[in-house]
């Protein structure tokens, strides 16, 4: 037993929450967590009430949503240096609640048919999808990393969201997301949390 337990599934964002841990270089235990009854039973409901995974529980402390997870992680483990210093925040947390409200909305919404009319687009937060594509856009070309010079957890948040949009198709291929997510996947961490997640995928299979 170790203090850091991921509560994840391969086939879910908890492949973002995987990613994170492993950049933190803790060890840690992995409880996969299949769909249906045991994601939704009142044990695993306990750790999340949301039924849904990843969670990650450090200690006594239980942390759900994938960018929760990796803010805390990356503040509970400064030596690793995933968060910039105070001063220098302001684009990390930007990118970083940027890609868990925007972006993931108006991804979700195209994904599912759901169009903002031109004349509602005030009440929805993200606008429009192009307005969210055109800032991502911003966000990822302006520097070498959304925080900047160096690489953070908005990263491993941000890259995650665009590494399955490119793959799905629910983000447009433009050569910025193409380039940028040349540059974050190209970390150990995230070819081994690829590597033990893909494991998990093919062990899960009938």
């Amino acid at each position: 037993m170790t203090d850091l337990t991921l509560y994840t599934n391969p086939m879910s964002r908890g492949r973002i929450a995987r990613w994170m841990v492993e950049e933190t270089g803790q060890p840690y235990d992995t409880v996969i967590v299949p769909f249906g009854p045991a994601m939704k039973s009142a044990d695993y409901r306990a750790v999340n009430p949301m039924g849904k995974v990843p969670a990650v529980r450090h200690g006594d402390v239980v942390v759900t949503e994938c960018a929760a997870i990796c803010a805390y992680l990356a503040d509970t483990f400064p030596e690793v240096k995933l968060a910039p210093p105070n001063a220098l925040r302001g684009s990390y947390y930007r990118w970083l609640f940027f890609a868990a409200g925007p972006l993931e909305a108006a991804v979700s919404n195209r994904s599912l048919g759901f169009e903002v009319p031109d004349e509602r687009r005030r009440m929805i937060g993200y606008g429009s999808f192009q307005d969210v594509m055109d800032t991502l856009e911003i966000a990822v070309s302006t520097n070498p990393f959304v925080a900047g010079q160096a690489f953070t957890a908005a990263d491993v948040y941000v890259g995650s969201h665009i590494a399955w949009g490119l793959q799905f198709g629910s983000i447009e291929k433009r050569p910025a997301f193409v380039d940028y997510l040349a540059r974050v996947s190209d970390r150990p961490a995230f070819q081994r949390a690829k590597e033990k997640d893909d494991q998990a995928a093919a062990a899960m299979q009938p």
